[in-house]
C-alpha cells in the first residue's frame, strides 16, 4: 500500500502561518554549518524531518502533534512541511492510535506515533503487548511491524501523577519490543533514525526533562554519517557508551539518570575518586559486553534509574552484571532508584529522584575498606 504524499505547505491552508514560520526556522537551523548548541527536542524534530524526507512511507500522528506541534513541540512544523496526510492529529484514544499504526505498518507504512505522556500510554497497553509485540512471531516472520511509539517519560519537570511515570520496565519485559532511551541530543537524533528504519517495533522513551538540555551537535553531519552507515548496512543499535572513563567504580545509567551519574562522577573526582559512567542507550537490545567490560575493570558498580527499584530494569541490570562479573566484584552491586511509591507531588519529587548525594552515598557503601 503506497500512500498519496503531499510535501508542500501550500497544500495546507488551515496550517497557521506561525507554524509555517517555525518550520522554516527549523529548516534553517538544521542547515547551519558546523556544531551548534542543539536541544534534544530539536534533534528529535530534525530526525523526523530527515526520516520523512528520506522515506515517503514515514508518517507521524498522535494527540496534538499536528497544528500544535505536540505538547513539548517535538513535532513542530511537520504538518506545515509535509502536509496533513503525513502528520496529523488524532482523537484522544491511545488504543485507537496504536491500533491504527499496527494496520498501517502491516500495509507498508512506517508510522511514528506519540503517546503525549508516559502514563497516557496505558490505555494502549493491550494493543502494544498483544499485537505490536507479537505480530512478527505470530505470523512466523511473514509480517513485519516497522513502527515507533514515542513516549515522553520520567520526572523532573514538576508534573503531577500520570505525567511523570517511568514505564520502561513494562515494555522491556515484553518480548518482541525494542526499547530505546537517549540521554544526549546526538544520540536522540541517531537513535530515532534507527528506530524509524527498524523493521521491528520500537518503544522510544524520551526523557522529557532533557528535552531542553543542549549539546554541541552538527545535525547535517549527523545526517550524512547516519545515512552513509545505513547504506552500508551498519548500525549502532544495542551499543552502550562509556560517557566518562574511570577506574574505581562504574555508574550504570540510562536516559534521564545519565546527567545525574555524570554529575556524581564529577563530584567524586573532586574527592579523589575515579568513577566510570556507562550510558546504556538501548535497554532492549542490551549491551552486556560494554557494561561487563567496565565492571570487570573497576570491580564495583552502582545502577541508577528513576523508575521504582522492585522488579525493574535496574534489577535486570544487576542480575546480568552479577552473572558475568561475579569473580571481578569487590563489593555487592548497589542501586539508586526511585522509591517504591506512586510518583510524588511536584514539591516532593526532588526527594524521590536519584541525585548526586544519594549516588555518592551508594558509592561510599561499596566496601572500600576491603
Amino acid at each position: 500500500m503506497s500512500p498519496s504524499i503531499t510535501t508542500s505547505s501550500e497544500a495546507n491552508g488551515n496550517v497557521s502561518s506561525a507554524t509555517a514560520r517555525a518550520a522554516a526556522s527549523a529548516a534553517a537551523t538544521a542547515g547551519a554549518a558546523g556544531p551548534q548548541p542543539v536541544t534534544m527536542a530539536k534533534a528529535l524534530n530534525t530526525a523526523m524531518v530527515h526520516a520523512m524526507q528520506s522515506d515517503k512511507s514515514v508518517l507521524v500522528f498522535g494527540e496534538d502533534v499536528g497544528k500544535l506541534g505536540g505538547v513539548f513541540r517535538i513535532t513542530d512544523g511537520l504538518m506545515a512541511t509535509f502536509g496533513e496526510q503525513r502528520c496529523f492529529d488524532t482523537p484522544l484514544a491511545e488504543s485507537g492510535i496504536v491500533g491504527m499504526a499496527v494496520g498501517m505498518a502491516i500495509n507498508g507504512m512506517r508510522p511514528v506515533v506519540e503517546m503525549q505522556f508516559d502514563a497516557f500510554a496505558y490505555p494502549a497497553f493491550e494493543q502494544i503487548v498483544s499485537h505490536v509485540a507479537k505480530m512478527h512471531n505470530r505470523t512466523k516472520g511473514k509480517v513485519k511491524l516497522p513502527m515507533v511509539i514515542r513516549v515522553p517519560y520520567a520526572g523532573g519537570i514538576g508534573g503531577v501523577e500520570h505525567h511523570c511515570d517511568s514505564s520502561e520496565s513494562y515494555y522491556a519485559h515484553t518480548a518482541g519490543l525494542k526499547v530505546y532511551t537517549p540521554a544526549t541530543a546526538a544520540d536522540a537524533y541517531r537513535m530515532l533514525r534507527e528506530a524509524i528504519d527498524s523493521d521491528d517495533p520500537v518503544m522510544f522513551m524520551e526523557p522529557k526533562k532533557l528535552y531542553w538540555s543542549k549539546d554541541l551537535v552538527d545535525l547535517e553531519r549527523l545526517r550524512e554519517d547516519y545515512e552513509a552507515k545505513a547504506d552500508r548496512g551498519t548500525s549502532m543499535e544495542g551499543r552502550a557508551a562509556v560517557a566518562r572513563s574511570g577506574t574505581d567504580a562504574t555508574l550504570i545509567a540510562y536516559g534521564p539518570s545519565v546527567p545525574a551519574a555524570l554529575a556524581a562522577a564529577a563530584a567524586a573526582a573532586e574527592e579523589g575518586r575515579s568513577l566510570e559512567v556507562v550510558d546504556i542507550r538501548t535497554i532492549v537490545p542490551f549491551d552486556d559486553e560494554t557494561v561487563a567490560a567496565s565492571v570487570r575493570k573497576t570491580g564495583r558498580a552502582v545502577v541508577i534509574a528513576e523508575a521504582h527499584g522492585f522488579a525493574s530494569v535496574s534489577s535486570e541490570i544487576v542480575a546480568r552484571v552479577q552473572e558475568r562479573c561475579f569473580h571481578y566484584l569487590a563489593a555487592p552491586i548497589r542501586r539508586v532508584t526511585g522509591f517504591d511509591v506512586p510518583y510524588p507531588a511536584p514539591k516532593l519529587e526532588h526527594y524521590y529522584l536519584p541525585g548526586v548525594d544519594r549516588i555518592l552515598d551508594a558509592v561510599d557503601d561499596l566496601q572500600w575498606e576491603d
